[in-house]
């Protein structure tokens, strides 16, 4: 049987009469090497202090709130017996390489340079390393067993202000079940998480008390900074369309992993149909706007690529494919952005969408529109044609799984292969959900987009 081990506090710095805050075995347990036996939490730092070897517990000599410092006992291990044959057996392993005939077979000052150093000995000078390694031979029992370091986390390494206060097997506990400690309400001294609030936390979530977090980056919250002393202020309340679409917005930029795809539409030949039947829409009590084809184009490439229009189910590993093409618009009103959404636009013509546009318009800017008129989208479209700009990367309206953005067209020289032509280009900037939609898949999408535009066959009211 090896001869048990008495487990002593490491170096811990200058800090004495530590509070143990943490026991985390009992007589009897059997550990591993480097597992945590107790936890210390000084001022500054959270330590825990693990078995130097595999073995048994046969006393613990500390108790919950209990105060040690360097050099104390904590428990005594007994180790096991594989632990003591591999130390006897120390350089005869398969891994070892032969020795030569005229080396020492095993001397005492041989095995001494297998042996793991005690480390409190190798933070003392440098220049006496071979006589602290023969001091830590003397003192350190024939079993071959060595003091393992504390294991620290705390100010000096980490920031607290991000990092919650929590010690590592808490940590490691919460990992295990895959709860973000950020979220949990520490109830112990100091405001520090113990096992209980992780429990606690997980049962809230499984009974729907709590949110469960959705995946995605954790964001740092933004800074706290008092702008009146920089100049004269005014606080201003956000609308309430502008905090819940602030909220949607931020979830769905951190939580889809955004591609924007950009390419441009030959748009001459709709727009001289455009105007050329502006006036006979306008006598039937609607717009024509460009915007109205890009909606026809848009349900014709989504036939074609159906995967866009799809949604992830909630678990993350099937695609909900849809037969139906609702389009949603992006609006833009006093109190912020919203998304209408016409239905069937598959079995609409470009003049019932153009009235069906202008009355939901009217409606969102209004703030008259109903819940059904802004739920059930498949694709959405935000265009800035009517202001400016030249591409820009809308945000994925989740759960679809792409957005169209329109920007300003130009009139731009276009090599016809003979001459420079005067062309009428319209910027198309298509974002995607990666997850679900590959680049290649994305640049075909937009440029059916472009191409469908650009043929003349499809320009009728």
């Amino acid at each position: 049987m090896a001869e048990r081990v008495e487990i002593k506090v490491p170096d811990i710095g200058d800090f004495t009469d530590v509070p143990v805050i943490e026991v985390l075995v009992s007589a009897g347990d059997t550990v591993e090497a480097d597992q945590s036996l107790i936890t210390l939490e000084s001022d500054k730092a959270t330590m825990e202090v693990p078995s130097p070897s595999a073995g048994t517990i046969v006393e613990l000599r500390v108790s919950l709130d209990d105060t040690v410092s360097e050099g104390d006992v904590v428990a005594v291990l007994e180790p096991a017996e594989q632990a003591e044959a591999d130390g006897d057996d120390a350089g005869e392993g398969e891994g070892e390489p032969e020795r030569d005939a005229d080396e020492p077979s095993g001397g005492e000052e041989d095995s001494s340079a297998d042996q793991p150093q005690d480390r409190k000995a190798l933070d003392q000078d440098n220049s006496g390393a071979r006589g602290s390694s023969s001091r830590a031979e003397t003192s350190a029992p024939d079993t071959g067993q060595r003091q393992s370091p504390p294991v620290t986390t705390g100010a000096q390494t980490t920031d607290p202000g991000r990092v919650p206060y929590a010690s590592p097997a808490i940590r490691r506990f919460a990992r295990e079940l895959g709860v973000d400690l950020s979220r949990v309400r520490g109830t112990g001294r100091k405001s520090r998480i113990l096992r209980e609030d992780v429990t606690a936390f997980v049962k809230s979530v499984m009974s729907g008390s709590a949110p469960a977090a959705a995946p995605g980056l954790e964001v740092a919250p933004p800074p706290k900074v008092d702008f009146s002393k920089f100049g004269e202020t005014e606080r201003q309340e956000l609308s309430r369309i502008n905090k819940i679409s602030s909220r949607v917005l931020h979830r769905n930029w951190v939580t889809i992993p955004h591609v924007t795809h950009n390419d441009l539409a030959d748009v001459t030949e709709l727009e001289a149909f455009r105007k050329a039947n502006k006036e006979q829409a306008a006598e039937q009590g609607y717009k024509l706007t460009p915007l109205v084809f890009l909606i026809k184009a848009t349900v014709a490439a989504l036939k074609e690529f159906p995967r866009f229009n799809a949604s992830l189910d909630a678990g993350g590993e099937h695609l909900v494919m849809k037969k139906y093409f609702h389009i949603g618009i992006a609006v833009d009103t006093p109190d912020g952005l919203v998304v209408p959404v016409l239905r069937d636009c598959d079995q609409k013509s470009p003049a019932e969408l153009a009235k069906e546009l202008v009355d939901v318009s009217a409606k969102a800017r209004e703030g008259k529109l109903s819940p059904k008129q802004l739920q059930g989208g498949c694709f959405s479209i935000s265009s800035l044609g009517g202001i400016g700009g030249t591409s820009f990367s809308p945000i994925i309206n989740a759960p679809e799984v792409a957005i169209l953005g329109v920007s300003r067209s130009r009139m731009e020289p276009v090599w016809d292969g003979k001459a420079f032509e005067p062309r009428l280009l319209m910027p198309l900037s298509v974002s995607y959900d990666h997850r679900v939609i590959d680049g290649a898949a994305a640049a075909r999408f937009t440029r059916f987009l472009a191409e469908y535009l650009e043929d003349e066959d499809h320009l009728e009211l």
